[in-house]
């Protein structure tokens, strides 16, 4: 049975072989393009990959020029901030010294002009009167060479236009005397100040206060000017010798008041204490001291003060004496007021205190 099986599927395959068409070259040609041609229904998970790989490096190239544009930028901005800020730098510093400049020169013009007065003034009078002037004083004892030195020493001119010996030698009476007048100034020990001599003494008092408060000023000078190139020239550094320029020109007000006597009263006890406290390193104390000075502990007016004819209540506490605000007075006792608050914190850093609740916040 096995045996005509296999004979009867042997003949069956010869039969359909027989009559099977042959396939041709071209056929076959066609078949396996049509085959290549075909899409196929599946990614492989490498091509997704590689996509997402090439994607990446993209971005992070786009990103990366992004940022170096972005860095760019920033650093042409951050040169052309700082080249404005050398530009204004130059100009403030052209401005000082234009400013120095002609601040030199006016002392130039009011030399030579107190120069020529001088000059008018001596050339007044004839040589016959100065040499009998002369004779009765006794100032003909002193020869040309003399007067020469002395008037160097003095720091004068030791020649004016058509000046003789014996007119020389009165202008240097003059002067001396001039200088004898001025008491010399305090120092040391001398400065520390006695608040019972305000009633007592009080142009004793007002000494002291010139005394101390350009003590301190020079002090401030030799402080700022013991400093490195560095830190001198940086901005903080400027800012520094900025603000104690400006105190020193601001006290100028108060320097000519306490030399010619007419500060006010209350004022000048006020400023009496407040060195008083400084000089005994009571910096908190002194620091209330000024701010009693200062703005005062008067009643502020809040609103509308006057409505009608009738005032309102508490309104004569506005003015109480003793209690009023002198930094509002007027523009130059306000700048001088925080000069010495100024001075005081210098004071503070210069001479610490002893105890640390006295140092101010």
């Amino acid at each position: 049975m096995d045996a005509f099986a296999s004979i009867l599927s042997a003949e069956m395959a010869k039969k359909k072989s027989a009559t099977a068409p042959k396939s041709t070259p071209t056929d076959s040609k066609a078949a396996t393009n049509g085959s290549g041609s075909s899409g196929s229904k599946y990614i492989r998970r490498a091509d997704i990959e590689k996509a997402r790989q090439e994607q990446y490096l993209a971005d992070q190239v786009r990103l990366e020029s992004e940022r170096a544009e972005r860095a760019l930028k920033k650093r042409k901005a951050d040169e052309e901030a700082a080249a404005e800020r050398e530009r204004q730098l130059e100009k403030r510093q052209r401005l000082r010294d234009e400013k120095e400049r002609a601040r030199l020169q006016k002392e130039q013009e009011e030399e030579e002009d107190r120069k020529r007065k001088l000059r008018e003034k001596t050339g007044a009078t004839g040589d016959t009167d100065e040499d009998e002037g002369s004779k009765k004083d006794g100032t003909d004892q002193m020869d040309e060479a003399a007067a020469v030195q002395k008037l160097r020493e003095l720091n004068e001119p030791i020649r004016l236009f058509g000046e003789s010996n014996a007119q020389r030698v009165r202008r240097i009476h003059r002067l001396m005397g001039v200088r004898k007048a001025s008491p010399p100034p305090l120092s040391g020990g001398e400065l520390l100040i006695d608040p019972k001599n305000v009633t007592k003494d009080p142009s004793y008092v007002r000494r002291q206060l010139l005394g101390w408060f350009r003590l301190v000023v020079s002090e401030w000078q030799i402080a700022l000017a013991g400093r490195d190139e560095a830190l001198r020239e940086s901005y903080q550094g400027r800012q520094a010798t900025t603000a104690m320029t400006q105190a020193i020109e601001n006290l100028q007000p108060l320097f000519r008041h306490l030399q010619k006597g007419d500060i006010d009263e209350e004022i000048f006890a006020k400023i009496v204490e407040l060195v008083v406290e400084a000089q005994a390193r009571r910096y908190v104390k002194a620091n209330d001291v000024y701010l009693r000075l200062s703005i005062g502990n008067a009643a502020w007016p809040i609103g509308v003060t006057m409505v009608g004819i009738h005032e309102r209540s508490a309104r004569e506490k506005l003015h109480e004496k003793g209690k009023s605000a002198h930094i509002m007075s007027d523009e130059a006792t306000r700048k001088y007021l925080q000069s010495i608050k100024r001075c005081l914190n210098f004071a503070q850093t210069r001479w610490p205190p002893e105890d640390p609740m006295q140092i101010m916040g």
